[in-house]
């Protein structure tokens, strides 16, 4: 069960900072006028706003969660980057002429950078979690419990067959 609610946590901070990561890439052409960091345009995503207002996060909390994420950005950035010219390679042998041995090389190369992007963000959930306090890490498990419990639930009503007339 600790297994799963950890894969839970690692989900909603990899939600998190797949977020930051997206919104940190956008080009920032304000300097002056950046909005303080608790409140809305804090450049890290909604999910963050969600999760920083749901956990109560401090202001130091999330500076120290913006800086982890800003460190990481280099080391995600290409990887994310690799991800997706991968894909879009892929997509040439869906819509057009399709070639087995190459969509197996793509498909090859794409599950490393997979692996080596999942490890990334195991690392960095787990810094993040860690700036967490006791109180705010029992809500987080909480929280993905519920989520967790709400999908299975999805997944055995979608899975049951509809009565016949």
């Amino acid at each position: 069960m600790k297994s799963i609610r950890f894969r839970l946590i690692v989900a909603a901070l990899a939600v998190m900072l797949g977020s930051a990561l997206a919104n940190s890439q956008t080009t920032d052409t304000t300097t002056a006028t950046t909005p303080p960091a608790h409140g809305p345009g804090f450049g890290m995503g909604h999910e963050f706003q969600f999760f920083a207002k749901y956990l109560d996060l401090t202001d130091d909390q999330k500076a120290q969660m913006k800086a982890v994420l800003q460190k990481e950005k280099p080391t995600m950035t290409p990887l994310m980057q690799q991800m997706h010219q991968l894909e879009s390679q892929l997509k040439q042998y869906e819509e057009g002429t399709y070639d087995a041995a190459k969509v197996q090389t793509l498909v090859s190369q794409q599950s490393q950078s997979l692996v080596q992007m999942k490890v990334n963000e195991a690392r960095i959930h787990n810094e993040l979690f860690q700036l967490l306090t006791p109180d705010q890490q029992t809500k987080m498990k909480e929280f993905e419990a519920n989520r967790e419990a709400r999908m299975q639930q999805r997944m055995q009503s979608e899975s049951t067959p509809a009565p016949q007339e």
